[in-house]
């Protein structure tokens, strides 16, 4: 069985439907009525979602089987077999023991490694501390991206660790390699070579010259996140007609208060870097490199209507600092 009990007599392992309604007490606990993903506040919608496996949620649990801490697993890219490491917390009293070090252990070092249906794990360490930034990269997660101004001050209510919205970094490791070509922009082939390096996945890169086909229709899906004011765009495919349908879609999330657009462009298309360019006439500035976010390899660029959080933002190792660089380099060309 999947489980463990360390030395402070505190037990580590996957859901199990008793836990749920200890989540959401943990996540009041810390949180207030403030974190935005609203699943946690409900005991049934929690076990429903681990049934279906669209979240895998992890706890350790005390003696008595109260909750104290949480780290999930999610589906939050295009590719279902790529899944998302999230919305962890331990409660106050019991941050000395080293919980998240024995969850993130158990979950990267020896529950995922025997998954088959999970190929890579990606993290969204935030920036206003450095603790899980410190965390992903002790388990062989490489940064690849940053998201500038991603959540709102709000979330962060109840233990006021941050005056204004905070940006994330984005952590991949790969457990099941998917060698391929990509396409990199003229505009970023300097900085997407430089992340590639990092990558224990093989790619075959080439620099993408392409026209966006005139007859190909763009197909796009949008999510807004309306606590957040945050649009995220998923471009499955490009065609010439992207400008108008950028257009309609930033509308559509600007009369919904949206303050931050987020889109995710697939590296497979040759056409790409002809997709960047119409991003970057929209004011839009390079996040960083996706891997594995369409099963093949995504980019993320993304538009502020709000000031970005430069200053505020607190990154632990030397490559995220050159990826912070990078970015504030290509917002103030949007800008």
């Amino acid at each position: 069985m999947l489980d463990e009990i360390n030395e402070s007599g505190i037990e580590m392992g996957p859901l199990r439907p008793e836990d749920a309604r200890g989540i959401t007490t943990l996540f009041r606990e810390v949180y207030g009525e403030g974190y935005p993903i609203r699943l946690f506040y409900d005991p049934v919608a929690i076990t429903e979602a681990n049934d279906r496996g669209d979240y895998l949620s992890f706890v350790a649990r005390t003696a008595s089987s109260r909750v104290v801490a949480v780290m999930n697993l999610f589906r939050s890219a295009p590719y279902h077999a790529l899944y998302e490491l999230g919305a962890g917390l331990v409660l106050s009293d019991y941050r000395r023991l080293g919980l998240s070090s024995r969850l993130f252990h158990f979950v990267f070092e020896e529950w995922a490694a025997n998954r088959p249906d999970v190929e890579e794990i990606f993290g969204e360490p935030v920036c206003n501390h450095l603790h899980m930034q410190r965390l992903v990269e002790r388990h062989s997660h490489v940064e690849m991206a940053l998201e500038i101004a991603l959540m709102p001050a709000e979330a962060y209510d109840k233990e006021k660790s941050a005056g204004g919205r905070v940006a994330t970094l984005l952590t991949f490791r790969c457990y099941r390699p998917n060698p391929h070509g990509v396409f990199v922009p003229a505009a970023y082939e300097d900085e997407l070579r430089w992340l590639y390096e990092a990558l224990d996945d093989s790619r075959e890169l080439s620099v993408s010259t392409e026209r966006l086909p005139p007859q190909t229709p763009t197909r796009a899906e949008m999510t807004v996140f309306d606590f957040g004011g945050v649009a995220r765009i998923a471009l499955h495919e490009t065609g010439a007609d992207l400008p108008l349908g950028l257009k309609e879609m930033e509308e559509q999330a600007l009369a919904r208060n949206v303050v931050v657009f987020q889109v995710w462009l697939r590296l497979t298309e040759p056409w790409v870097g002809n997709a960047v360019e119409v991003l970057r006439s929209q004011g839009y500035f390079i996040g960083g490199l996706l891997p594995r976010w369409f099963d093949d390899d995504g980019m993320l660029m993304q538009k502020l209507i709000v000031p970005p959080d430069f200053e505020e933002i607190e990154l632990y190792s030397d490559r995220a600092k050159e990826i912070l660089r990078i970015v504030m380099r290509d917002w103030s060309r949007a800008h």
